[in-house]
């Protein structure tokens, strides 16, 4: 943390969403303040006032990849942390939660970001282990690889 600065706490739910090869689908991106920070990341976002974990996962992913699910489509959460980091200029202390969600491959549909989201998320892409094992890239958490093995 940075000293003097403040922390938003923050809680969200995250989506792992898998198909059937076990690829996870991860959404690119960039922090505003630092465009050239780029990473990929889980699908899955702040939680709205009043919202439980389950209806922002449910959200989250309409809103991020197109794709509608229901409650029983939610495996979890399999995994819960609290993270740290910076974004558009300022800290936050995540809770968040792991969900998974077993789905068949698809387009990822980017037409219903939150206009907070339209600067900062570009594409989808579907990843295997392999792939994320190899890749110079960054991606969040960090230890992704870990936990989908862990979730198979």
């Amino acid at each position: 943390m940075t000293e003097g600065v403040g922390l938003t706490d923050r809680w969200a739910a995250r989506v792992l969403l898998l198909d059937p090869a076990g690829r996870v689908l991860l959404l690119h991106g960039c922090d505003p303040a630092r465009p050239s920070h780029q990473y990929w990341f889980t699908v899955g976002g702040g939680l709205e006032p009043g919202e439980t974990l389950v209806e922002a996962a449910i959200r989250e992913t309409f809103e991020e990849t197109g794709l509608r699910v229901a409650a029983a489509d939610l495996e979890g959460p399999v995994r819960s942390d609290v993270v740290r980091f910076p974004f558009d200029g300022q800290w936050y202390t995540q809770e968040q939660s792991f969900f998974v969600v077993r789905t068949l491959a698809f387009e990822v549909d980017l037409t219903h970001l939150g206009e907070y989201e339209i600067g900062s998320i570009d594409i989808g892409r579907w990843w295997s282990i392999d792939e994320l094992t190899a890749t110079s890239e960054r991606y969040y958490p960090e230890d992704l690889v870990a936990l989908l093995r862990e979730v198979g």
